[in-house]
């Protein structure tokens, strides 16, 4: 029997036992339709996450739940027969909130598999595997990289292949979910399944597409596999948002972005700090030890709009600007102090698009992409300033839809200006379906932009392990995402040795 099927069977037999207190109340239908997960692990404790529907599409986004607040129960065991509860407790499941629960523990062991589960009036949850970080630097991690999962575009499969690898813990880095109505977005990449009616605007709209994405059985079972680390870009809003700035000019944009920042925060397990009234905070450190921490960043809430209109352009001055900001001056500050007091070996930078320069255009002439980093050029290069002090640093991203391994540099037109850092871009779980592999076009972007040495077009993840001496990272691939089963290969490799000091 493998783990999966081992947990699944643990949360069937072993029963919770009812406190003095319990409800006579039983909920008619299984309420954990959209699973559990775990986050932002700690050497104390972590984030456990549930939220209770009936119907995940349910109207009006609740979930077909009652109007009313309940009370579910939680234990926290160190083996997966829950032999041995280490923690144990109650929470409020409550109506205002859409039936979420964050649980958020501390004083734990270090570096440790711990299990979990939760029951509400007489229904078990499925069981979560989570862990703490450790205290020093002797005990690697195993981490996937993942983003961009667009659920018309295919299905989950490479969600699948990530948690049949058992990493210690999931790095997403945006686009869990796109707004858009059905066969809104990228026609090209077909449809296998169908969104919720309309495109996201109100909180039930969020809600709603929340729920439809947490209920694919995948997705559950990476969730449940590990504790994440989440970031949001711009679909789990509108495309291409930029601070308070709307690309589409919807109305009363300011509402909707606090609506889609409490849904995400209602569907994700983050603590309850990151929710500041209409800011959520996702800019955070995590540490493993003094193996490595991760720098999350925020790569829209804080920006200046987008230069010359937006979009791949030639030609824009105005990116140039030293003016133009991308992370905001707090979100500046907070990394450049938090990378200059670091002392772990590693120093992973989590984000969502491009760092690299990236010219688009084949031949004489260059074009960008104002959406990304590229178009907050002056930024840049003070942040690879700075991170040319920092212990070895290494700069995770997602958004492209396509593998990318690039050398991130001072001066990118000059062959022999230093590499700073190593840029890993993972693929997309879904978005624009099956994908391709274009060797003619991969071959004119390598001839274009020569920092970088692979691209691939397949859906996938990145599977990577960190020790003391180096990084490993596999670019996993799936050939087909347009039907159920695909397999996961690894189609390259890239090592990164620790810096000498």
């Amino acid at each position: 029997m493998d783990r999966r099927s081992f947990l699944a069977a643990a949360a069937a037999t072993f029963v919770l036992p009812a406190p003095a207190t319990s409800s006579s109340r039983t909920l008619a239908r299984d309420p954990f339709t959209l699973g559990v997960a775990s986050g932002d692990p700690s050497a104390g404790g972590f984030v456990l996450w549930t939220r209770l529907a009936l119907d995940p599409l349910g109207a009006n986004g609740r979930g077909a739940m009652p109007s009313r607040d309940i009370e579910v129960q939680w234990q926290l065991a160190a083996d997966e027969r829950f032999g041995k509860i280490v923690r144990s407790g109650t929470a409020e499941a409550r109506w205002k909130d859409a039936h979420s629960v964050h649980v958020e523990l501390d004083g734990l062991e270090p570096g440790r598999e711990y299990f979990y589960r939760f029951r509400a009036e007489g229904r078990l949850s499925p069981v979560g595997r989570t862990r703490t970080a450790p205290t020093g630097s002797t005990q690697p991690l195993a981490f996937a990289v993942a983003a961009c999962a667009h659920y018309e575009h295919g299905f989950y499969t490479a969600y699948r292949r990530l948690a049949e690898q058992e990493p210690d813990l999931v790095l997403f880095l945006g686009d869990y979910l796109y707004e858009y109505g059905p066969s809104g977005y990228s026609a090209l990449a077909g449809r296998v399944r169908t969104h919720t009616p309309g495109k996201c605007a109100t909180l039930a709209d969020y809600r709603l597409r929340h729920a439809q994405y947490k209920s694919d059985a995948d997705l559950q079972r990476a969730h449940a596999t590990a504790p994440w680390l989440v970031s949001f870009d711009d679909h789990e809003l509108e495309n291409n948002w930029a601070g308070p700035v709307s690309s589409t000019g919807a109305p009363a944009f300011a509402h909707r972005r606090a609506s889609a920042f409490r849904a995400y925060y209602e569907n994700m397990p983050l603590r309850r700090a990151s929710l500041q009234g209409a800011v959520l905070r996702v800019n955070r450190r995590v540490s493993w030890g003094t193996l490595a921490r991760f720098h999350l960043l925020d790569t829209r809430q804080f920006r200046d709009d987008q230069a010359c209109l937006d979009g791949v352009r030639a030609g824009c001055d105005e990116r140039l600007s030293e003016r133009r900001t991308l992370l905001g001056g707090d979100q500046w500050r907070w990394l450049s102090d938090g990378l200059r007091a670091s002392t772990t070996q590693w120093n992973l930078l989590g984000q969502q698009i491009l760092m690299m320069q990236r010219d688009y255009k084949r031949g004489p002439g260059r074009e960008v992409n104002l959406d990304a980093w590229d178009g907050y050029a002056a930024e840049r290069a003070r942040l690879l300033e700075l991170m040319s002090t920092t212990s070895n640093p290494v700069v995770l991203t997602g958004d492209a839809h396509m593998h990318h391994s690039a050398s991130l540099k001072l001066d990118f037109d000059d062959p022999d200006s230093p590499v700073i850092a190593p840029e890993l871009v993972t693929s997309s779980i879904a978005s624009d379906g099956d994908g391709y592999r274009d060797k003619v076009w991969i071959e004119e972007g390598l001839a274009e932009n020569p920092h970088i040495s692979y691209i691939d077009q397949r859906r996938g993840y990145i599977m990577a392990r960190l020790n003391a001496a180096e990084l490993s990272a596999e670019f996993r691939t799936l050939e087909y995402i347009s039907r159920k089963g695909a397999p996961a290969k690894t189609t390259h490799r890239v090592t990164v040795p620790t810096k000498a000091t």
